[in-house]
């Protein structure tokens, strides 16, 4: 019997899969597409996600460069402009690179991990029983695992089989155009932003709003344009004369466009309205939902692999903890109870965002006011919190402390610490000790360390202190066999 299986090769899934494979699992991955999708999808990682991905080794692999990541300097919120510099503690980092880079990166880690994935393989049906689930895949045996994640996106399979509601919002009236195009000589500013005449600068990588609709322009060694348009009478394709003529309404002047001429795949893709939905549930008795498949929102501000990928690392050591069973009762249900409100936070900021953007005086007038909103210092501190995903604090039961619901502090050494996914008792001045937990914690001697912490395989502080008191119990909370 597998120990689990994986529906859907995607980030989040591949993400699960190393996850698994580093506490001693055998995952298999599943996935219905006979190859690496050419689509484009998600255009990098926001948020204290590469944080997390710098302390499994993986930064570096996909930026290719050495060293730790480095906070962003600003960014965008609902079209406004989110300057990051001087806001304390800023956990805004930002990798901007492809979602298929991504993947491949993962895919290889995966591979080194010994992890196997199977494409051309659709699930079709599950059976579960006391001790297993069966899965049923599309012209092939089925496959018998002790537990089933659908990370099979936003219109899961896994999710309908499995008998789980994904209550929430759909609607339908804006369009969407994104294509890769070029723009004649002289175009394109210093600062990379787009010149149009009579209109002026589009800047870089940043939704420009007008009454009239919503412009992103991304230079590159093939730029990309996008337009958002609400309440459009027709039903245009994707072609790059409709996103010329979508950007010259948008902007009130005509637009000059011209075919992509660097490496492709090249993009045009026209998407119409979009979904806001949370899952009724994660997990229906030994299956589970991940990322998309839990939750769909929209892409506006580029959230969604900065959620979906901690949700793979949250569940990942809990998970592994259930198939050994070495999982106290309860501890799987900590999944849900843990990253549902971080799902919450981003449905709730990017239909906040959508508003902002939308057309209309009225939404004129909102933003005038929440521009200067965005002036105090302590609404960039909350804004940078909400897009960085450090405004949600775990609940760690009794456990006390600024530290502890958080992802640990950085300092010297703690990258290393973390590579294999260990829990760590960090013991400043080496007067802690797990005591009867030491076969399944390792204790690390560091006065480098900021306090005295337990932290988790996924890099949360479980409990905080200077002496032993508390963290007896802490161990047992969350290590406990049963």
């Amino acid at each position: 019997m597998i120990d689990v299986v994986i529906a859907g090769a995607g980030p989040n899934g591949l993400m699960l899969a190393c996850e698994l494979a580093l506490a001693g699992i055998r995952p298999v991955v599943l996935e219905r597409l006979t190859g690496p999708t050419t689509e484009q999808r998600a255009n990098g990682l926001v948020g204290q996600v590469v944080r997390v991905l710098d302390r499994r080794g993986l930064y570096e692999r996909l930026v290719q460069a050495d060293g730790p990541p480095a906070p962003a300097e600003g960014f965008i919120f609902g079209a406004f402009p989110l300057d990051l510099r001087g806001v304390p503690k800023n956990d805004v980092f930002t990798v901007m690179v492809p979602q298929r880079r991504i993947e491949a990166m993962l895919t290889g880690r995966a591979a080194e991990l010994g992890v196997e994935i199977l494409r051309d393989h659709e699930v079709v049906g599950l059976e579960q029983g006391e001790k297993s689930v069966v899965v049923h895949i599309r012209g092939r045996e089925p496959i018998e695992a002790a537990y089933l994640v659908g990370a099979d996106g936003g219109r899961s399979a896994v999710r309908k089989l499995a008998g789980i509601g994904f209550p929430g919002v759909t609607t339908d009236t804006s369009v969407w155009l994104s294509g890769h195009v070029s723009v004649p000589d002289g175009m394109v500013a210093e600062d990379g932003g787009l010149i149009i005449e009579g209109y002026g600068k589009v800047p870089p990588f940043q939704h420009t709003r007008t009454d009239h609709g919503v412009i992103t322009w991304a230079p590159g060694q093939v730029p990309l344009l996008n337009t958002a348009e609400w309440d459009r009478a027709d039903k245009p394709e994707a072609s790059l004369e409709e996103l010329a003529a979508s950007a010259s309404r948008v902007v009130g002047v005509p637009v000059t466009l011209g075919p992509p001429a660097g490496p492709g795949p090249h993009l045009m893709r026209r998407l119409e309205g979009g979904n806001t939905r949370l899952a009724e549930r994660y997990r229906e008795g030994r299956v589970l939902l991940l990322g998309d498949a839990a939750h769909v929102h929209s892409a506006i501000g580029g959230p969604g692999l900065n959620l979906g990928l901690q949700d793979a690392v949250n569940l990942g050591w809990k998970l592994a903890a259930a198939v050994r069973g070495e999982a106290r009762e309860g501890l799987l249900d900590t999944y849900e109870s843990e990253r549902r409100p971080a799902a919450e936070r981003v449905t709730m900021h990017t239909q906040a965002q959508s508003v902002l953007i939308g057309p209309g005086a009225e939404v004129t007038a909102l933003r005038e006011l929440f521009g200067e909103l965005m002036t105090m210092p302590s609404t960039r501190k909350h804004i940078a919190d909400l897009m960085a995903g450090t405004d949600v604090v775990y609940d760690m039961g009794a456990a006390e402390g600024p530290l502890v619901g958080r992802l640990a502090p950085d300092f010297p050494g703690l990258r290393e610490l973390t590579r294999q996914g260990r829990p760590l008792v960090i013991d400043p001045a080496g007067n802690l000790t797990p005591g009867r937990f030491a076969d399944r914690v390792d204790t690390v001697v560091t006065g480098a360390a900021p306090a005295g912490m337990l932290v988790r395989p996924d890099g949360y502080v479980a409990w905080q202190g200077d002496t032993t008191d508390g963290l007896q119990e802490a161990l047992s909370y969350w290590f406990e066999r049963p």
